[in-house]
């Protein structure tokens, strides 16, 4: 029987891949996303968290989608299987990357397609507010979708199929994870910019 990956392993091995810190707070966006629709749709919160986590733990070290040997998500995939993780897991990292045609059949499969994008969008406008996450609104994230030049490297096609995945309406699945990164805003460092020192003594 496949064994679990803790959270406290996944952490583990996406700390020794990943040095980049955007890297991390991306996978650490998409695992607070994961886990908050698993909480509210009575899924396995720690294997949904663990899912996201790792799905691009090997993108730094293996940044070659057209690599059929190592590339990412082969190796992260090959990893998890060496660590006899769970097929579910595997199957959605593997159904995240559309090159390489595995069907997104689960509600854990389509839960990551729907988030991986918009997550790291959503962390972008967040980095650019004075308040961070805080306040952020889906009337602002479709403005800035709108700007070709701002945050060029997400796709905006998989940003808004996402909901149409989940089935539900694009302002509502935006808000859902825009709370969802808030409450984890102290780990994803999105609390925007911090208040000046007094430096006045009083």
């Amino acid at each position: 029987m496949p064994s679990r990956i803790s959270r406290d392993e996944a952490w583990s091995l996406l700390a020794e891949w990943v040095q980049s810190e955007s890297l991390r707070r991306h996978c650490l966006a998409v695992e607070a996303a994961m886990v908050a629709f698993a909480q509210r749709d009575g899924h396995d919160a720690e294997l949904w968290g663990v899912t996201g986590l790792l799905h691009d733990a090997d993108y730094e070290r293996f940044p070659d989608m057209d690599d059929v040997e190592s590339g990412h998500p082969r190796t992260i995939i090959a990893e998890l299987r060496s660590r006899d993780a769970p097929p579910e897991m595997i199957h959605a990292i593997a159904a995240h990357a559309d090159f390489l045609g595995v069907a997104a059949e689960s509600d854990l499969d389509r839960t990551l397609l729907a988030v991986d994008e918009l997550c790291g969008f959503l962390v972008a406008c967040a980095r650019v507010r004075p308040d961070g996450i805080h306040g952020l609104t889906p009337k602002s994230v479709k403005k800035k979708l709108r700007q070709p030049s701002f945050a060029a490297a997400v796709n905006r096609d998989d940003v808004r199929a996402g909901a149409d995945q989940l089935g539900v309406a694009f302002d509502e699945h935006v808000a859902f994870v825009i709370a969802a990164l808030e409450a984890r805003a102290d780990d994803l460092s999105l609390h925007g910019r911090e208040a000046p020192v007094d430096s006045s003594g009083a």
